[in-house]
């Protein structure tokens, strides 16, 4: 943790000059930023593999149709499929996975008081009259909803939610172009999976609560990382679904 709040201390002094009193809060975006960076490779190895996986969907249907009634032969059937086209079923899950210890990172360094046995002198800074430290529930109680603290939420919360909702229009295209709904390796659909397909869509908005509840800083860290997957994911899918689709959602 020590060693942590050294990086995030140091970008903040590099920073000064050019934000001063927002130092901190632009070390934790380009903290963020460097972040995402570093396992982009991975984002565009799981768009490839989430495009290996759309022209495979015939020849898994026709498994299915196949080996529905035996369920191991099924389940062999479809890892020697992928193992031949070289597509592994979870490497879109990784960049999600990779990215949750840098959240919890800064989630503990700016809510704990002291680092190392001293004072965490990081809480000290703010972006504008927003301490970084602090939630929306301590905006609220000093200032409320427009005082200074207060706006500097409502302005994370303009983000968030023109994010998700940019999000909520691709996540509909891709399930509109996206084969039938992913069964079990009996054939029949999944328990469950139809009322998360419907959910899917909304998920993007969960995203206000998380900003709501964590402390500032961790919650520039959730709108910069969302803000970054979104055109990431637009500009590596724009491929996948029809131009006119894509340009409605933007």
């Amino acid at each position: 943790m020590s060693v942590f709040a050294n990086l995030v201390g140091q970008l903040a002094n590099l920073l000064q000059p050019l934000f001063s009193a927002g130092a901190a809060a632009a070390a934790i975006i380009l903290f963020t930023a460097c972040v995402r960076l570093a396992i982009h490779p991975l984002s565009r190895a799981a768009a490839r593999g989430q495009k290996a996986r759309t022209k495979l969907a015939p020849q898994i249907a026709e498994l299915r149709k196949k080996h529905g009634k035996n369920p191991e032969r099924m389940q062999k059937a479809l890892m020697e499929l992928h193992a031949k086209e070289k597509v592994s079923p979870l490497s879109g899950c990784l960049p999600s996975l990779l990215q949750m210890p840098a959240f919890f990172l800064m989630y503990h360094l700016f809510s704990n008081r002291t680092i190392g046995g001293e004072r965490n002198e990081l809480l000290g800074h703010s972006l504008f009259a927003a301490p970084l430290g602090d939630r929306w529930t301590d905006a609220l109680a000093h200032g409320g909803v427009l005082g200074g603290a207060g706006l500097v939420y409502l302005g994370l919360f303009a983000i968030v939610a023109g994010v998700a909702t940019f999000n909520f229009r691709r996540t509909k295209i891709q399930m509109a172009h996206t084969p039938a709904m992913p069964a079990g390796p009996d054939g029949q659909p999944m328990p469950g999976m139809g009322a998360m397909t419907k959910m899917m869509p909304l998920l993007s908005f969960a995203t206000l609560f998380t900003v709501a509840v964590v402390p500032l800083a961790a919650a520039l860290y959730v709108v910069t990382s969302t803000t970054w997957t979104a055109a990431e994911r637009y500009f590596l899918y724009r491929d996948m679904y029809p131009s006119g689709a894509l340009a409605a959602a933007t």
